[in-house]
């Protein structure tokens, strides 16, 4: 028997498949619900922006259907809300990417490039970050279960960097410091992918779940 509903907001550029499967196989009384009806999310429990690709086109589509303003109410609900890898830089202030795009400015921080020049003791990273990596965590309910240090896997070129070091609530390197997680109130977000994660990921969905929108 059901008793919560997740709405996993589809905006057309999203992981779907893969993170509602997810959510799926962590929730015991949780309805997952793909969808981009503002009435739908609005009345779900718990609400997940996930994202892929290019900034520009996120955030085109996330501004044509009014996505932004959904988000935006749901965050003053008070409801719990998690970004996932794109959807996590779409809540920043802007992102380098694509000559400059604004996005929704729900925390103060530019998405930043790696770089093509990016090395780590002499030796030259790859761009995109894309791969297993330590995150290192900030106390924080999400983390429930999960040890510290534990990997994620990651696929990014662009990094978030926090103006408030207080929203930061996971922190992971290379070749830079970046915000691997980050959070305020009812809203976490991950640059990482849970959903391709294995158990840490997993864990961290449930948690989600069962979280009550407190820090």
């Amino acid at each position: 028997m059901t008793s919560k509903v997740c709405a996993l907001i589809d905006y057309g550029m999203g992981n779907l498949h893969s993170a509602g499967k997810a959510l799926e196989h962590v929730s015991e009384n949780t309805k997952v619900v793909i969808t981009a009806d503002p009435k739908v999310i609005l009345a779900a429990d718990h609400v997940v922006l996930p994202g892929v690709g290019a900034i520009r086109d996120c955030m085109a589509e996330i501004k044509r259907l009014g996505i932004d303003e959904v988000v935006a109410e749901v965050a003053g609900k008070q409801k719990p809300l998690l970004g996932i890898c794109v959807g996590m830089q779409a809540m920043m202030e802007h992102s380098e990417e694509n000559g400059g795009v604004p996005c929704m400015n729900m925390f103060g921080g530019e998405v930043k490039f790696f770089g093509d020049d990016l090395f780590e003791n002499g030796e030259k990273l790859k761009v995109p970050h894309m791969g297993w990596n330590k995150v290192e965590q900030v106390a924080h309910p999400m983390w429930h279960n999960i040890a510290d240090n534990s990997r994620f896997y990651f696929v990014h070129s662009y990094y978030i960097q926090a103006k408030n070091p207080a929203q930061v609530k996971g922190r992971g390197h290379y070749g830079v410091d970046f915000a691997a997680a980050i959070g305020q109130g009812n809203i976490f977000a991950v640059q990482f992918h849970p959903e391709k994660s294995a158990a840490a990921g997993l864990q961290l969905l449930q948690n989600f779940l069962n979280w009550d929108g407190q820090a």
